[in-house]
């Protein structure tokens, strides 16, 4: 089952308001974005991170999902699973965790050894827009509905706005 199959799956189990828009093959949240007709607030961007655990624990994957109007906080990410700091993990383990090519990464997580965080801000977002594990689709879902889906203890204040320069 392909990552986009898993999603409308779960989507459907859980009646969950949505749809599938398709478009060419854009990876980066801003020009995606544009092609959607979306604002930047509303794009879930996905990213996986390693993070470092105190007391020489094994480390652990975290997939962080912040507004595509803002960046990572990377201390914030950690301390939002109980690490000490938090770097981009290597593409090719992001790429074998989530089953998706850099860019198409949804916001959720299908394999046990990613823990999920996202960022609050996208409590306000209304419609939630997002690359579906394929970079020429993506699903406009209904916020309320995604929450109810991924659960309350998934929140977390772990990323920063893109301060916008004239």
């Amino acid at each position: 089952m392909t990552t986009f199959e898993k999603i409308t799956a779960l989507l459907d189990q859980h009646q969950a308001s949505y749809r599938v828009v398709e478009h060419a093959a854009v990876g980066q949240t801003d020009q995606i974005s544009v092609i959607r007709g979306n604002a930047l607030s509303q794009a879930a961007k996905a990213m996986v991170l390693e993070v470092a655990m105190p007391d020489g624990a094994p480390s652990r994957r975290l997939l962080a999902i912040v507004p595509g109007d803002c960046r990572i906080n990377f201390k914030s990410a950690a301390r939002a699973i109980g690490g000490k700091k938090s770097s981009f993990a290597d593409p090719a383990e992001a790429q074998a965790l989530t089953g998706c090519v850099m860019g198409a990464v949804p916001p959720f997580s299908f394999d046990d050894r990613l823990a999920l965080r996202v960022d609050t801000r996208l409590q306000q977002a209304g419609t939630l827009w997002f690359n579906a594990g394929e970079l020429e689709k993506s699903i406009a879902l209904a916020v309320d509905d995604y929450f109810r889906i991924v659960g309350d203890a998934c929140w977390a204040d772990i990323a920063t706005p893109i301060a916008i320069t004239a």
